[in-house]
C-alpha cells in the first residue's frame, strides 16, 4: 500500500498562468529534458528592497507589455537548449496548471527565437505531475485562455 497521492497527468503543451505575477493564458512546452523552467522576459534592474533581493523585468504578452517584479532567488549558470552558458535571473513563484498551484523556480530569459513563451522543467514537474506526450492541452481546459490555442 502506497501513501503516494496520484499524479496528475499533463500533455506535451500546457496553458498555465503565473498569478502573482498577474499573467495568465501562456502556451508553454513541458520539457522533461530541461532541469529548470523559464520564461520570456527582458530583466530591466535588480535592486534591494528592506533587505531582499527582487528583480524587475519586462514580459510581452497578449499585445501588452506587462512589467513584472519578483524576490530573486539566485543568478545561476543555465545551459540554454542550443548548449550555450548563460547567467540569468531566478525567481519562485506560484504556477498554475490546471486546477493545480504550486511555487516554482523559473529563470528568466530570451526565449523570442522559440516557439513557446514558457517552458516547464522537470523540477516543477517532479512528484506532482507526468507529461503523457502524445496528447496536448490535458489540464488547459481549466484555464480560460483569450489568445488562439494552436492544437
Amino acid at each position: 500500500m502506497s501513501d503516494r497521492r496520484p499524479l496528475t497527468v499533463v500533455g506535451w503543451r500546457e496553458i498555465v498562468s503565473l498569478p502573482e505575477l498577474g499573467l495568465a493564458g501562456i502556451p508553454a512546452k513541458i520539457d522533461t529534458g530541461a532541469r529548470t523552467s523559464s520564461l520570456h522576459a527582458h530583466v530591466l534592474e535588480d535592486f534591494s528592497r528592506d533587505g531582499r533581493r527582487f528583480v524587475r523585468f519586462a514580459v510581452d504578452w497578449d499585445g501588452v507589455r506587462h512589467q513584472c517584479e519578483a524576490v530573486h532567488v539566485d543568478v545561476r549558470g543555465i545551459t540554454s537548449s542550443n548548449g550555450d552558458q548563460q547567467t540569468r535571473f531566478v525567481i519562485k513563484t506560484p504556477l498554475k496548471i490546471g486546477k493545480m498551484t504550486f511555487r516554482a523556480e523559473i529563470s528568466l530569459a530570451d526565449r523570442s527565437q522559440m516557439q513557446f513563451p514558457m517552458l516547464i522543467g522537470r523540477t516543477a514537474l517532479r512528484r506532482r505531475m507526468v507529461v503523457d506526450s502524445g496528447h496536448s492541452w490535458l489540464q488547459s481546459h481549466a484555464i480560460t485562455h483569450k489568445g488562439p490555442v494552436r492544437r
